[in-house]
C-alpha cells in the first residue's frame, strides 16, 4: 500500500468502504481491555510528580532540596531546580524511548498481544523495585523498568484499539487510552493526597501500587486476542478470521474487511525492505511528517508544565502541600472530563474542530498564566490568593483542553493513519519520539522556569498558534474512514495528494 492505495473490495462513497461491523459485546471488552494499557501510563505521571514533592521522599533522597525549600531563597521560581530530582522523573522517559524502537523491531514477529503482555510484566517489575528503593541508584533501576514497560505499551495499545475497533466508532474506541490515562493520573494523585500523611513510608506506597495497573494490563493482555491484521502479518489466516469474526460479531459478514486486510497484508509482504527504511520513502512523506509533526507539537503545547510538576507550580505560587496535591487531583478530573467529551465528539464531528477549540483555549490560559504569574511573583513576594486561585482556575482550563484535542487525538489520529506496512514502524517513531521529547521537558522544564521565568508559558503560547494552523491545513479529516482505505483520503488531500496516489493493490506498480 505505498503511497497509500484504496482496496480492491472497497465500496462506494468515493473509494472508502463501508464493512458494516457494529458494536459489540466482544469488541468493546476487547478494546477496553486493552485500553487498561493507559492506567500505567497516567498513574505513574500523577505519582512522579506528587511523589517529588513529598516531604518524606525528598528528605530520604534529596535532603538538600527539603533544605532549601523550607529556607526558600528570593528566587521563588528556581527553588526547585535540581537536577537529581528531575532525574528521578525524566528517566523512565528516556528508557521508554528505548522500549518503544525494540517493541516496533519485533512486534510482527510475536504480535501486539505479546507486546503489550511484555510491557505490563516489565511495569510491573519497576513498580516493585521502586517501592523497595534504599537509594537513589536502585530508585532510577526502577524507572528504567517503567519506562521499558510503558514503551511496550505505548507502542502496541493504540495500534491495536485501530485495528480492532469498527471504523464508525474508531475514534471513540482509541480515545479509551487517554481516557484510562487521565484515570491513572486521577487515582494516582486521590493516592498521593492520602499517602502524603503517612509519615516516613507514604511515598514507597504510593510507588508500589503501580503494581496494580500493571497487573490489570497484564491480565487484560492474556485473555484479549491478537489483532486480525497482526494473525495475518504471522501468516495466521484461520486465527485472524476467527478474531475478526468475534469481535465484529457472530452474524457479521466480514467477507469484504477480511479481504481486505489480506491484500493490505499481501502488498505488505512484496515490499520486504524494513519499514523504517520504507517509511523514508517520498510516498510516504505525509506518513513520516504526521510521526514527527504530533509528539513534537504534543510537547510543545506546555503539557509539561501540568502533567509532570502540577504540584510543584502550585507550591510556586503559593499554595501550601496538601492544597497543591488536591490541586493536582482536581486537575486529573478536569482530564478524564476532557477525554470523555473528546470521545463523544470525534467520530460526530470530526478531528479537525477539536483541534481547533481545544489550541485557542490552550493559547488564552498560557497567556493568561503568563500575565498573572510576571505581575504577581516576583523575587521575595509572595502571589495574592486571588491570583493564586486565578492561576489554578486557568491550569483546569488548559488540562480539559489539551485532554479534547491533542491529548485524546494524539492517540487516535497517529493510531489510525498509517498503511499496514509502515504501521509498526510510524507508531513506534512517533511514540518514541515523544517519550525523547518527555525526557527533555521532565529533565529541563525546572530549569527552563528558573531561567524563563514567566516566559516559559508564553514560549508555550506561541506554538500552539503554529500547531493549530497546522492540524487545520495538513492534518486531513480521517472521521469513520476504515483503516484500509486512509490512503485514499491522503490522496484527496490539496498538499499530501503530490506525494500519495490512489492505486489498487493488485496493480504492481505500485
Amino acid at each position: 500500500m505505498p503511497g497509500g492505495a484504496f482496496l480492491l473490495n472497497s465500496g462506494g462513497g468515493g473509494g472508502m468502504a463501508d464493512y458494516g461491523g457494529g458494536l459489540t459485546v466482544p469488541v468493546v471488552v476487547t478494546c477496553f481491555m486493552a485500553a487498561s494499557g493507559g492506567l500505567i501510563f497516567g498513574y505513574d505521571i500523577g505519582i512522579s510528580g506528587g511523589v517529588s514533592e513529598m516531604e518524606s521522599f525528598l528528605k530520604k533522597f534529596f535532603p538538600g532540596l527539603l533544605k532549601r525549600t523550607a529556607h526558600a531563597n528570593k528566587d521563588v521560581y528556581c527553588i526547585y531546580n535540581n537536577q537529581a530530582l528531575t532525574a528521578f522523573t525524566s528517566s523512565l522517559y528516556a528508557f521508554g524511548m528505548v522500549g518503544t524502537l525494540v517493541a516496533s523491531r519485533v512486534t510482527r514477529r510475536l504480535g501486539r498481544q505479546a507486546i503489550m503482555l511484555i510491557g505490563g510484566s516489565l511495569f510491573l517489575v519497576g513498580a516493585l523495585v521502586n517501592a523497595a528503593a534504599a537509594n537513589v541508584a536502585m530508585l532510577i533501576v526502577g524507572r528504567m523498568l517503567l519506562g521499558l514497560g510503558l514503551g511496550f505499551s505505548g507502542q502496541a495499545t493504540p495500534v491495536y484499539l485501530a485495528e480492532v475497533s469498527p471504523p464508525r466508532w474508531r475514534g471513540g474506541f482509541i480515545s479509551a487510552f487517554p481516557l484510562f490515562i487521565s484515570i491513572g493520573y486521577l487515582v494516582a494523585n486521590l493516592i498521593n493526597y492520602g499517602t502524603s500523611r503517612i509519615p516516613g513510608w507514604g511515598w514507597r506506597l504510593s510507588l508500589g501500587l503501580a503494581a496494580i495497573p500493571a497487573a490489570v494490563m497484564v491480565a487484560g493482555a492474556v485473555f484479549i486476542p491478537d489483532t486480525p491484521s497482526s494473525l495475518v502479518l504471522r501468516g495466521k489466516h484461520d486465527d485472524a478470521r476467527a478474531a475478526l469474526q468475534r469481535v465484529r460479531g457472530k452474524g457479521v459478514d466480514i467477507g469484504a474487511e477480511f479481504a481486505d486486510i489480506l491484500a493490505a497484508a499481501e502488498h505488505a509482504r512484496r515490499n520486504e525492505e524494513g519499514a523504517f527504511r520504507r517509511i523514508l520513502r517520498r510516498e510516504y512523506r505525509p506518513y513520516l511528517v504526521m510521526a514527527v509533526a504530533f509528539p513534537v507539537f504534543l510537547n510543545l503545547t506546555g503539557v509539561a508544565v501540568t502533567a509532570f510538576f502540577s504540584p510543584i507550580l502550585f507550591r510556586t505560587v503559593g499554595f501550601e502541600s496538601d492544597a497543591a496535591l488536591m490541586g493536582a487531583v482536581i486537575l486529573g478530573v478536569m482530564n478524564i472530563g476532557g477525554i470523555l467529551a473528546s470521545g463523544f465528539a470525534m467520530d460526530r464531528y470530526g478531528r479537525k474542530l477539536l483541534f481547533v477549540i481545544g489550541g485557542a483555549l490552550m493559547f488564552t490560559c498560557q497567556v493568561t498564566m503568563a500575565s498573572i504569574i510576571g505581575s504577581h511573583l516576583g523575587n521575595g513576594s509572595k502571589m495574592p490568593k486571588g491570583y493564586a486561585v486565578a492561576v489554578l482556575i486557568a491550569t483546569f482550563v488548559f488540562s480539559a483542553s489539551f485532554s479534547w484535542s491533542w491529548g485524546a487525538l494524539y492517540w487516535t489520529v497517529p493510531g489510525e493513519i498509517y498503511p499496514v506496512e509502515v504501521r509498526s514502524a510510524g507508531q513506534g517513531a512517533a511514540v518514541a519520539l515523544n517519550l525523547g521529547l518527555n525526557f527533555l521537558q521532565a529533565q529541563f522544564f525546572l530549569a527552563m522556569l528558573c531561567c524563563f521565568r514567566y516566559g516559559a508559558f508564553l514560549f508555550y503560547a506561541s506554538w500552539l498558534v503554529v500547531m493549530t494552523a497546522f492540524a487545520v491545513a495538513l492534518v486531513p479529516e480521517t472521521k469513520g474512514v476504515p483503516l484500509e482505505s486512509m490512503g485514499h483520503v491522503f490522496a484527496r488531500h490539496w498538499y499530501w495528494g503530490r506525494f500519495v496516489k490512489d492505486q489498487k493493490l493488485g496493480d504492481e506498480s505500485t
